[in-house]
Parts: structure tokens; sequence; C-alpha cells
């Protein structure tokens, strides 16, 4: 059988310690291999169990018809690529990735093992893929394109909050998506006439500084780019934007579940199911490059009540009618 490779990306997933989820598997069934940023399971989002619950809806039982082995990375970046080489080594069918960063990190691994990744934002700005339509090469997976929803998301947040007008961006500086979607959100600030600064975070030590130049920027909310390494600490985030009573904007409802205000992106639990469906193809002969990179089907308002009450702020009832869904 030729080798293939999943990548789920987004979000999520890379374990320094191998796990092999059926140690006693049948040595001819399929290998899916998952590389993730997030922590080992159960501290994960769940962003895994969605994608073995889309493999499951699709008959696949593990042990019986699929053989599945998992890296989780746990927050540190650098470990990625030695944990791509490490599920490359075990002859795998197909590698799934969580995010961006796990995807590039796959890529640089392998040119043949088919790779499928959940979640990756703009694959075309970060280099991932040329064209949506047709990957071409040993990719496919499901795209966020963060340029086009960066300028709603800050609409949003300008509409909850219209008297705002200095917005601190935080993104990553590794993250090959974000400064083009700089570009964007400053287009759209201009439109709004809002006050943009970027602070860049890119290591586990850099938060309080950051945090600490906001405020000495007089910042009055926080709006934060889509990234894998700022999933992994969403909590902290949002308790450092809680304790600088700025209202916060986020891409993906996990972060309003760890403690953000508000976010606006695709549900991402059901991109890691429908990726499943990209393996399945796979596994039965198709080519990732010739399967056009799709995207998001759900998009979701969340506001979360408890957060507004801590920073003792108010939304519109407006704001909260649009909501598809309230924290308490």
């Amino acid at each position: 059988m030729k080798s293939f490779v999943v990548s789920l990306t987004t979000s999520f997933l890379l374990g320094l310690v191998p796990v092999c989820l059926h140690a006693e598997n049948p040595k001819n069934v399929p290998q899916i291999d998952f590389l993730a940023v997030d922590p080992h399971p159960p501290r994960d989002p769940g962003f895994f169990d969605a994608f073995r619950q889309g493999l499951r809806d699709l008959g696949y039982m593990e042990g019986r018809d699929i053989k599945i082995e998992t890296r989780f990375a746990e927050g540190k970046l650098d470990a990625l690529d030695g944990l791509a080489k490490e599920l490359l080594a075990l002859k795998v069918d197909v590698l799934v990735t969580d995010s961006t960063i796990a995807t590039a990190a796959a890529k640089r691994a392998t040119t043949s093992v088919p790779i499928v990744f959940a979640t990756t934002a703009d694959p075309v700005a970060a280099g991932i893929v040329p064209t949506l339509g047709r990957p071409g090469g040993n990719i496919t997976g499901f795209a966020v394109i963060l340029s086009e929803l960066v300028g709603k998301r800050l609409q949003l947040l300008n509409e909850t909050f219209p008297k705002i007008k200095r917005v601190a961006v935080i993104s990553n500086p590794r993250h090959p998506a974000h400064p083009p979607a700089m570009q964007e959100l400053e287009k759209a600030a201009r439109i709004l006439h809002l006050n943009l600064a970027n602070f860049p975070i890119g290591s586990p030590e850099a938060f309080e500084p950051a945090f600490a130049e906001i405020r000495r920027w007089n910042a009055e909310a926080v709006f934060v780019f889509d990234d894998a390494f700022l999933d992994f600490h969403r909590e902290r985030i949002a308790n450092l934007a809680i304790s600088a009573r700025l209202p916060s904007m986020f891409g993906y409802r996990l972060f309003v579940d760890g403690g953000g205000l508000m976010s606006y992106g695709p549900d991402l639990a059901d991109q890691f199911r429908r990726s499943a469906k990209l393996v399945d193809r796979i596994l039965k002969g198709a080519k990732p490059g010739d399967l056009p990179i799709e995207q998001p089907a759900k998009f979701e308002l969340v506001i979360n009540a408890k957060t507004m009450k801590a920073l003792g702020v108010a939304i519109p009832e407006a704001m909260f009618a649009r909501a598809d869904d309230v924290i308490h």
C-alpha cells in the first residue's frame, strides 16, 4: 500500500510521548497519523475525538478497519518537525494535522505521504498550497480564509462597543498568514475609524510583557488572530484581558469557552468531523492534490455572559439576539 499522511491542523494536537491507541491492531489495516499542537486528551479541546467520530460515522472501527497513531506537541511548536518525522517513520497511509503550523511541519517532512489538514488559516498565503481549487502535490484539507474573516470580526466588535477606538491586536510572529491578515484588518479599521496596534506574541514568556505594553498603549479592546499557539494559551489570554478590563474578540468558540468575551468563526469540531471524509477518499484511491480545499460550512457568533459581568461591560440585546450561543 502506498504511504499516506493525513494532517489535522487547526488548532490542536501533537504529543511529546508517542501514543498508539490500539497496540495490537492487525498489520494489514490502513494507518492514520494525527499531528497536533494541543495537549493530549482529555486536556485537548476535543477536536481529535471529533475526527474519530467522523471516521466512525463512515463505518471505520479502530482496530478492525484502521489504526491511529498520535503525537500531541503540548504547545511546543519547535517539537512539531521532530514529531512529524516520528509519525512518518511509522509508514503511515495518511497524516492528519490540526493547524497551519502543524501542516507546515508535515509538509517539510514529506512530499509523498498524503496530508489532510482539518483546519489551516489561509493555506495559499501561508505557502501550504498554490491554489484552493487544485492544491496539487500531497496535501488537501479545510481552509479558514482569515483575511476574509478579520474584517467581519472587527465590525462585530465595533457594533458591540461603538465607543471603543483603540484596539490591540495579538498575533503570532511565526504564523505565515498573519501579516496579510493584518493588512486586511487595517483596511477594515480605517473604514470603522479605529486605531490598531499589533502586539506579536511568539513564546509563553511574552504574554505578560505584551499585555503590559497593551496597557501602556491605552488599548480599549483586544483582537486575537487565529493560531494554534495562541489557541493553546487561550485561558491565559482571556484572564489577562479580564485583568486589564479589556473586551476581547476571538476567532473560535474554544476561546470563549476558555473565558474570552466574544468569538466569530467556523465550527472547528465540524471541520474535524468532515475531514474524515477526505481521509476516506484518499484511502479509497483519490490523490490529495486532486481534492479541492474545502471551506467551513458553519459559522457561529458566541458570547460569554460571565466574562461580560467580570469586565463590568454591557452588550446590546440586539447582539445577544444575533448570537448562536451564549455561555453563562
